[in-house]
């Protein structure tokens, strides 16, 4: 009965819900939770290992789970209600032979692996396209986070929408519906709808941003000297581990994960929601497994790593 109970859990449906409708923000949240109440600790209880680079590891790590919050908060949530204004009229946004094509004999849309993988690739692909900008404002956000913990002084900054939202999605929705139409996206859908694309797009999208904050942080003028190596090592081995970590992680549980899909098939196989549900589980998996690697395992690893490199360069 206990089993049963977490198959009709609403608190797990919710969160399944959320990753499907928003898998960039779900990440996000997950992100902003774990790097401030479990990665920053971790960093800082790492033994044997230079106490000002742990602090600019931690600072590292609260200004990426601040400004990747922050960014997709304000940027994913218009992309998120423009596409849902696709599902709920398909035929309003896009064209007849794209929902056929989509649907693949299917009974809707809604149901078609070929349109979930469309629409995460928005979803996702958004995240890809705000790496970069995001390390760049989390490599200009260590030094006032150093300040203020550590501690010293600076400033914030919010984001806002102004005009007329609801007029400005239904365009983003046309133009979504747009691309969506196009040949290209609908032979990547009837290419890749079956593969792990969610798990390789956060690859993608992770390399992306540690590219990015390692050529910031080296060019930087407001880090110390002395600071910048053990930093971008401990972003490089942080990210390598994970990515390496989590492939690994995610094979093991590809037998689970199938065993709680077909229970959860079962157990919901009357709701209305069940494709959006195990659309989630797509999500959530790969999320859950990347931040847990990153932000439990990998913590203490990178920052001794970082530290004893740097040691190293020092002596050559």
């Amino acid at each position: 009965m206990k089993v049963q109970a977490i198959y009709n859990s609403k608190i797990l449906k919710k969160g399944l819900e959320f990753a499907a409708d928003n898998s960039l923000l779900f990440g996000a949240t997950a992100s902003f939770v774990l790097s401030a109440a479990v990665r920053s600790p971790m960093i800082l209880l790492t033994p044997k290992t230079d106490k000002e680079n742990k602090k600019y590891a931690c600072a590292k790590s609260l200004a990426s789970g601040i400004i990747n919050y922050l960014t997709v908060l304000g940027i994913s949530l218009p992309v998120t209600k423009a596409l849902k204004k696709i599902d709920k009229n398909p035929y309003q946004y896009l064209k007849k032979e794209t929902i056929e094509t989509l649907k693949s004999g299917g009974k809707s849309l809604a149901k078609s692996r070929r349109y979930t993988f469309a629409a995460q690739l928005f979803k996702l692909g958004l995240g890809f396209a705000l790496a970069a900008p995001k390390s760049v404002l989390t490599c200009a956000f260590i030094p006032p986070i150093m300040s203020k913990i550590f501690p010293r002084k600076e400033k914030n900054s919010a984001i806002s929408f102004t005009g007329s939202y609801n007029d400005g999605i239904s365009n983003l929705s046309k133009t979504i519906g747009k691309l969506i139409d196009t040949p290209f996206v609908q032979k990547m859908a009837d290419k890749f709808h079956k593969t792990n694309f969610e798990h390789h797009m956060m690859t993608f999208t992770d390399v992306a941003a540690t590219g990015t904050f390692i050529l910031q942080t080296a060019n930087s003028k407001k880090i110390k000297e002395n600071r910048k190596k053990p930093l971008m090592y401990n972003a490089a081995l942080s990210t390598g581990f994970c990515i390496a970590g989590s492939y690994l992680l995610s094979q093991f549980l590809n037998k689970p994960t199938e065993k709680f899909i077909k229970n959860f098939r079962e157990a919901n196989k009357n709701s209305p929601k069940l494709e959006k549900y195990l659309e989630g589980i797509k999500v959530a998996k790969p999320t859950i497994i990347l931040g847990g690697i990153y932000y439990i395992a990998i913590p203490l690893i990178s920052t001794f790593l970082a530290d004893r490199l740097d040691n190293q360069s020092k002596h050559r």
